[in-house]
């Protein structure tokens, strides 16, 4: 038989990871022989004697080129970095999505957000232990102890709002605590006694009381059902904190039988192993019971992981059986899980095959579901995950046994030093061939063009000789929206593949990030406000004109309604691509809008900008619109901004908030010295920021865009606003805002100066001023920079910025800036002409 089709089908789908936990820091004290075993303590000594270790860290060595031995191993990880190993595992194993139990602490491990710098979606799977435990570790509100009713309480609620948040399943580790022999018919009067109990034994909580347990546990299942959400359980092996005994899946039937809960969906991870034969018998007969194989492979022998797999498929439908990697900690447990499953279930369908179970094309359709689509339907990730729309694309393309895929063009974008979005478009089947292996060439000399010339500024050092290879960062690659035949892909700029340019963007803001990273173990989070005119096309004595398509004053409902097809096609646009928005509204402007996005890590952040303004402008276009994030579109009506919230984080936790009451501004040390910084460095941020004369048209007194130098609480007219969203404790700060960002900044070099200038903040230990909390006084406040001149000047003696984002990239920078004051100064009213190119 030809098993090619088999193999090609295995070999090129892009899977779903439906279950995994955080990675951690490189120099995370949790070590790195964990990733092969189990076993803990002085049994973890004798895990390298394993047949998984040996193949594991062979295959290991092979990806990295590095020598076969523990020792190699590590040492390469230590000298290459995280970042870097993280891009090489993710890449190897073509991972689309993955669903992350951020309820496994693991030290100096990093937030889920983290994680999509690597893969094109992440979600996350709820562990209720973890937060029926984070909920008794505090105090009750009223200082009264807890008593079970108000425990459920706050615990269904906790559960609810989480849900809202968008959580893609519920995870329960009973086995871990008390075994699966759930009693649904626990009494509350047990459950209350094994509360008392848990209490009783101190902080941090550790809930082990089987009665408390199964109770936290059903009352799991039942909010569960309500929210059509999937629940994981823990079955079969794990580490010795286990009792394997109590961990066979067949312990749940009580569950299972009882018709409360019989609309439930459960899945019983780690193919129940050494219990596959009962958890395939379960899934055959249960409607209730799906399957997913992840630890069992890459941590079994090659034999054990084939008959596993096959066990589990002895009785078990196809539809029900589910890949994840359960990596954790180190990017290596994602491929190994990744390469191995592919491997192994290859090799099960194969003999299926060959048995005459399954025909080719039967086992295909097989790999298909086990790898993503059954993932895909179970958890529901299909309305918000666009990296499952170029799934389905592949999926289909192998269905038709390797025609041409209906996508006939890739843009390739980025965005230069005058903040202008830029593409070219390449053949898919060139892209695939060429393009992701050897980039494209672009003249040195685009990125030092001014937003009135496509041209080189004088003085910037590029020139029409030269060029440098846009490269495709395949993390970012998105099928368009708005044209369903073509994808996009962000770049960077490489003077060779491997070799970053100095003039990249993007790659400025990743050096300054490591900076943080490295010095002072600080994350940057950020998330944007779009502001932008919707605009329609009139045509007055033969001439052209752009007016507001509406005059409708702020938070109006008849604006929103008269944009609403825009509005509401741009929303679905942009969590097709997996870009979270919190919320929209009409602005103060004659046609503005506004768009506030999710936050997230800093250089995804960055991205997601850039996308957004594609969608906006992209979708407005086909309504026949014109929408522009020109900073002052209209000298008499209000500006457009770019606002960005920001805040700091450490091991997964917001560290910008103060940790307690003791500090009478609600911000931490570590958030005052970083603000200081930015506030300092403000002025010649500035001409990163709001980069046009255009700009300062915008950064006016009374126009909630801040014009002084200074910070207050919830003070829209200071340029840094402390913010106290809704959820955030009471007295406590969680981000800050800078109102200056306009739409015409680029968002990677803007967000590169900000993190720069905090930077030398935490250094210097700088002090932040007292809050300007009353309207800016300009007589005793200093006047920001009232014209690009005004922050070149500053930028010319700010020698940290300098520092920081490297000497040849800012000579290109002030040399497009000057170019950009003298060209305005001479040409009054060209700004006009602006709002066709932001």
């Amino acid at each position: 038989m030809d098993f090619s089709e088999l193999r090609k089908a295995v070999e090129e789908v892009e899977v779903v990871d439906a279950h995994a936990h955080n990675l951690v820091a490189i120099d995370s004290n949790f070590p790195f022989i964990r990733a092969f075993s189990e076993a803990s303590g002085h049994a973890l000594s004798f895990s390298q004697h394993s047949l998984s270790f040996k193949r594991s860290l062979k295959d290991i060595a092979e990806l990295y080129g590095s020598e076969s031995s523990l020792q190699g191993v590590e040492e390469y990880r230590r000298g290459t970095g995280l970042q870097s190993i993280c891009s090489t595992c993710f890449k190897a194993a073509r991972i689309s999505t993955i669903l992350i139990d951020d309820g496994l602490k693991l030290d100096k491990m990093h937030h889920i957000e983290w994680h999509k710098s690597f893969t094109p979606f992440v979600g996350r799977i709820l562990r209720i232990e973890r937060v029926a435990e984070q909920i008794l570790d505090e105090d009750f509100p009223d200082g009264s102890p807890w008593t079970l009713d108000s425990f459920t309480k706050a615990f269904v609620s906790n559960i609810t709002i989480t849900v809202a948040g968008e959580i893609f399943g519920l995870k329960s580790i009973a086995a871990y605590r008390s075994g699966l022999e759930i009693n649904i018919n626990v009494a509350k009067k047990d459950a209350e006694e094994g509360l008392t109990q848990v209490l009783t034994a101190g902080k941090p909580v550790r809930i082990a009381n089987k009665n408390l347990i199964d109770y936290i546990f059903l009352q799991s299942l039942e909010v569960a059902q309500s929210y059509d959400l999937p629940v994981q359980i823990h079955t079969g092996f794990g580490d010795k904190d286990l009792d394997m005994r109590l961990s066979n899946p067949l312990h749940l039937r009580a569950v299972l039988e009882d018709k409360r809960y019989s609309k439930s969906r459960i899945v019983l991870l780690h193919a129940s192993y050494p219990f596959s034969r009962e958890a395939s018998y379960l899934a055959s007969v249960y409607s209730q019971v799906y399957l997913d194989f992840g630890l069992a492979i890459p941590k079994l022998s090659v034999h054990g992981m084939i008959s596993s797999v096959k066990e589990l498929l002895e009785l078990a439908p196809l539809k029900k059986v589910m890949f994840s990697t359960d990596g954790y900690a180190f990017p290596e447990t994602f491929y190994l899980g990744a390469k191995k499953s592919r491997e192994v279930v290859f090799s099960v369908l194969r003999d299926a095959c060959t048995d005459g179970d399954l025909s080719i094309p039967e086992a295909v359709e097989a790999a298909q579901d086990i790898f993503a689509r059954n993932a895909i339907d179970f958890y529901n990730i299909s309305s918000t995950n666009s990296a499952i729309n170029s799934h389905k694309n592949l999926l289909q393309k192998l269905n038709t046994n390797g025609l041409e895929a209906d996508l006939s063009l890739v843009r390739i974008i980025w965005v230069d030093c005058s903040g202008q979005h830029r593409c070219r478009a390449v053949p898919k089947k060139r892209f695939d061939d060429v393009v992701t292996k050897s980039g494209v060439g672009l003249a040195f000399a685009s990125m030092g063009m001014s937003s009135f010339m496509d041209g080189p500024a004088n003085g910037s050092g590029l020139t029409s000789v030269g060029e440098t290879r846009l490269m495709p960062d395949l993390s970012t690659i998105r099928r368009i929206p708005w044209s369903k035949q073509e994808e996009m892909v962000l770049v960077d700029m490489h003077t060779k593949p491997g070799e970053a340019w100095e003039y990249c963007p993007r790659e400025a803001l990743r050096r300054v990030s490591n900076i943080l990273k490295n010095e002072f173990n600080l994350e940057i989070n950020a998330g944007f406000e779009n502001e932008f005119y919707l605009l329609k096309r009139l045509t007055r004595e033969g001439k052209e004109e752009w007016v507001p398509f509406d005059s409708s004053p702020y938070c109006s409902s008849s604006a929103f309604d008269a944009a609403y097809p825009v509005l509401n096609e741009v929303t679905a646009a942009l969590l097709s691509l997996g870009i979270s928005v919190e919320q929209l509204h009409a602005e103060a402007g004659k046609g503005q809008f506004e768009f506030a996005l999710g936050y997230t890590i800093c250089t995804k952040a960055a991205d997601n900008l850039v996308y957004t303004r594609e969608v906006v402008r992209a979708i407005a276009r086909k309504h026949g619109l014109l929408a522009t994030f020109v900073p002052k579109y209209a000298l008499d009506d209000l500006g457009s901004g770019s606002h960005v919230h920001l805040s700091l984080w450490q091991n997964g936790e917001n560290v910008f908030m103060a940790s307690d009451g003791s500090s009478t501004l609600g911000i931490s040390t570590v958030g005052k010295e970083f603000m200081a910084g930015v506030l300092h460095h403000l002025p010649s941020i500035l001409a990163f920021i709001a980069p046009l004369p255009n700009s300062y048209d915008r950064l006016q007194p009374n126009t909630w865009s801040g014009a002084y130098l200074c910070w207050g609480n919830e003070n829209r007219e200071a340029p840094l606003r402390a913010a106290s969203p809704p959820g955030t404790p009471y007295g406590q700060i969680s981000n800050f805002e800078i109102k200056a960002f306009d739409g015409s900044a680029n968002p990677h070099l803007g967000l590169a100066a900000i993190i720069a200038a905090g930077i030398d903040g935490l250094r210097r230990h700088l002090p932040l001023p007292e809050p300007v909390d009353t309207y800016p006084n300009p007589e005793n406040l200093q006047r920001l920079p009232k014209s690009l001149s005004e922050s070149l000047e500053a930028l010319h003696k700010d020698d940290v910025i300098k520092e920081f984002i490297g000497e040849k990239l800012l000579i290109a920078i002030k040399a497009i800036r000057k170019a950009e004051i003298d060209h305005y100064s001479l040409h009054k009213d060209a700004y006009k002409q602006l709002i066709h190119r932001y």
